[in-house]
């Protein structure tokens, strides 16, 4: 790879010098000796100087590839053209930003007489794939690293039918992009996005058609406009304030409250720790403190480019932070109850249907064994979700909710993709009317667990920078005793059944073979142990971190909560421990 032949950002340029000039082989070796590949959100990576990393260059050559793809793929797409967003993202040291960066993504569709509806500021993610299926585009690009760390960036990719891009695409794609590394002369002239004819600005009419359409998921507006209840949101330095606003106005809610410090886009999120609301109180210390000043019971947190959603609750003088399982209970329930009441007529609910990833919590299913409608799961990650809402609504099915336990939901389905912005309006809607019946968020969900059975969860994770010890970890897994073979029981804990999407092994069907589609370039094992606690251990798409997910599902009626919340922390203790050994590998427990 010859850095130098390319014309580059003058930053750039300057940041290999420097490593150069102080002879760091190790850190030029890995930037400049491997590519960015596609993984769960297309491309994700540090900002910097190298093929390895996000910049000018490596934003132009994945720009170029995806050009020669959908060419190849699309005869129409002159007419149809691609929709192009951006979040608040930036960095001094290499002089990328996210704007920057999806400038000169139009610039190489622009090149090539490919029409482009250029967002002309920052929006949440949702509204890329709500513009490619409105617009009807080819694709769409959005440049954001969602809540990844602030030295971040990415270029997720949508296809046609508003969903991320999956496979043969994805594979595709890059291919193409490896066949395309050497800039055309046009690629770099930004200009072309204000000069082209071809460069449109889609934001007025997308955000008037998104919030228009945004009532198909509003129920009780005339209710809304009486509630008592405050809300105070925080936007966690990224694109989410605005529109939230809008999408409370729309729901004829009381404005939320915003939380001063973190309403404006920052690119180096200096109020928290980490960007990610998932990460939960400590992370929220300002909403919730601005919540407690205000008298406002709900505080509602959007990661910066507004696609997922937090939620705490005051409930008895302390905080509640609703995991992404419990909000997925709330609002599944809540979708359900009012296509009902607006269905009063519809017995067979098998048009009906809600998705969830595998990973997440089974409480989806249980509402459909009882209810009888349509549940699907899926892979981890949204891309696999909207391309199977694709599916099913081309079968003519009507898709309610869909979620991933990382405080991912999609309400509806404007969007087939998760939506911070509609999710935060549809929550706030959700409790304002239950508290006209005296409930709250809290409470209803424990009432849900009385019909449909408890479902306790726990997710958290461990940091590994190193790939070859993530690979010796799960390879410890599949020759537990001996080659191909998986452990038996975990501690005191006996296994009854083991799947493993990475070689496609399933001991609980007849065939051995996983009904899950094969993911070899990610590592993903589930456990079902005989008590009927279900765990998985997975890597992340986007981040250097092994995921871990347990979850108990007791029949309904079952009370007595606290024996198997004891026993869920002892298993996954165990699971941590025996398994992944965090203090043997080197791996950073979450600090949060």
């Amino acid at each position: 790879h010859d850095w130098y032949k390319f014309k580059w950002n003058h930053r750039t340029r300057a940041q290999i010098e420097s490593l150069l000039h102080d002879g760091n082989v190790i850190e030029l070796q890995r930037r400049l000796c491997s590519r960015m590949s596609f993984g769960t959100a297309g491309l994700r990576a540090a900002m910097g100087a190298g093929f390895a990393l996000i910049n000018d260059l490596t934003i132009i050559q994945s720009t170029q590839g995806l050009y020669k793809y959908l060419s190849i793929y699309f005869p129409d797409l002159g007419k149809r053209g691609i929709v192009v967003g951006y979040d608040t993202r930036g960095q001094e040291a290499s002089g990328c930003t996210s704007e920057r960066l999806a400038k000169l993504t139009a610039a190489v569709m622009l090149s090539k007489d490919i029409p482009v509806y250029l967002f002309s500021t920052y929006v949440p993610t949702p509204f890329v794939p709500y513009a490619v299926k409105n617009l009807g585009a080819a694709a769409g690009v959005m440049l954001t690293a969602s809540h990844n760390p602030k030295e971040d960036n990415g270029y997720k990719v949508y296809w046609v039918n508003g969903a991320q891009i999956s496979a043969p695409h994805d594979k595709e794609i890059l291919k193409c992009i490896e066949e395309s590394l050497e800039p055309w002369p046009e690629s770099w002239n930004e200009n072309l996005c204000s000069s082209s004819p071809l460069r449109s600005d889609p934001l007025v009419c997308i955000s008037k058609c998104y919030m228009e359409e945004l009532t198909s998921v509003c129920f009780h507006r005339e209710l809304n406009a009486k509630t008592p209840l405050k809300f105070v949101h925080s936007a966690f330095h990224g694109v989410g304030h605005n529109y939230v606003q809008q999408a409370f106005a729309v729901f004829n809610l009381p404005p939320p409250i915003p939380v001063p410090e973190q309403k404006d886009p920052d690119s180096e999120f200096s109020t928290v720790s980490c960007p990610n609301p998932e990460e939960g109180e400590s992370v929220l210390e300002l909403s919730l403190r601005l919540a407690g000043k205000e008298g406002a019971t709900i505080v509602l947190a959007t990661d910066p480019d507004a696609d997922r959603l937090a939620v705490a609750e005051k409930c008895d003088n302390r905080w509640k932070v609703f995991t992404g399982n419990e909000m997925a209970a709330l609002l599944g329930w809540w979708m359900l109850l009012n296509w009902k009441d607006r269905h009063p007529e519809m017995v067979d609910m098998e048009s009906v249907c809600m998705l969830a990833t595998t990973v997440s919590s089974k409480i989806l299913k249980a509402f459909a064994q009882i209810e009888g409608f349509h549940f699907e799961e899926t892979l981890p990650g949204f891309k696999w979700i909207g391309n199977k809402i694709h599916e099913l609504e081309k079968k003519g099915k009507v898709v309610l909710f869909a979620f991933e336990e990382s405080i991912g939901f999609m309400c509806g389905s404007m969007v087939p993709d998760k939506d911070g912005v509609s999710a935060a309006a549809v929550v706030a809607e959700m409790a304002a009317y239950l508290n006209t019946k005296n409930l709250t968020l809290n409470r209803q969900l424990e009432n849900i667990y009385e019909i449909y059975g408890p479902h306790i969860s726990r997710t958290s994770y461990v940091i590994c920078h190193d790939p070859p010890t993530i690979k010796r970890i799960f390879s410890r897994l599949r020759n537990w005793n001996g080659k191909d073979e998986y452990p038996d029981s975990c501690g005191v804990y006996r296994i009854t059944h083991i799947r493993d999407v990475t070689t496609g092994y399933d001991s609980s069907q007849p065939d051995h073979k996983c009904v899950l589609p094969l993911t070899k370039n990610s590592q993903m094992v589930t456990f079902t142990f005989h008590s009927g606690i279900v765990a998985t251990l997975r890597t992340s798409g986007t981040e250097p971190k092994i995921k871990y997910y347990t979850e108990f599902c007791a029949l309904p009626g079952k009370r007595d909560v606290s024996s198997l919340e004891e026993e869920l922390q002892k298993v996954t203790t165990a699971l941590v421990e025996e398994f992944l050994e965090p203090d043997k590998n080197n791996l950073i427990r979450r600090s949060v």
